[in-house]
């Protein structure tokens, strides 16, 4: 019998080169002290910012969703944009919906930010949306998002309206 660290060996990995193989599954999460980060009531962690500040210091995420009137620039890790312009709503619901949805499965094992040029006010809806896909009541979303990553998130009232109305129906 093996020690407490050795990997679970996955039979269907078969072998290589003669050794055996393993299945690994790596969970990359955020530093739980990372700036502007969020962490959800299922322990998930998505990071918040603005893309008009440099790339702060330390980890680098593994998936960005950005939210801008055009596309970003080239990141050096995988991203998704919506068209989204500043103190409006996206332009394609269903597939907001669907990249909100990507972002939050993909923040159980892997780093993720979510950031627009201010970081306040398309990037405080989405993740007040990401908060509703965790099990948060749409109409407490705003607030929690408020407390627990920045007390000006989500500016506008049509902001606040679609994070009221966001179904987890996609969940």
């Amino acid at each position: 019998m093996g020690s407490r660290n050795d990997p679970v060996r996955d039979p269907s990995a078969g072998t290589v080169s003669g050794l055996t193989a393993y299945a690994v599954t790596v969970t990359r999460m955020w530093d739980p002290t990372t700036a502007g980060l969020l962490r959800l009531p299922s322990g998930r962690f998505v990071r918040g910012r603005s893309l008009r500040r440099p790339v702060p210091d330390g980890e680098r995420p593994d998936f960005g969703l950005y939210l801008l009137g055009k596309p970003p620039g080239p990141m050096r890790w995988e991203e998704r944009w919506i068209r989204w312009p500043d103190f409006w709503l996206p332009t394609d619901q269903a597939d907001t919906r669907e990249a909100l949805r990507e972002a939050w499965v993909r923040a159980a094992e892997e780093r993720v930010e979510v950031a627009c040029g201010g970081g306040r006010g398309r990037t405080g809806t989405a993740l007040a949306c990401l908060a509703v896909l965790d099990g948060v009541p749409a109409d407490e979303a705003v607030g929690f998002v408020r407390e627990h990553y920045d007390a000006r998130a989500v500016e506008t009232p049509w902001q606040r309206r679609y994070v009221a109305r966001f179904s987890t129906a996609f969940r």
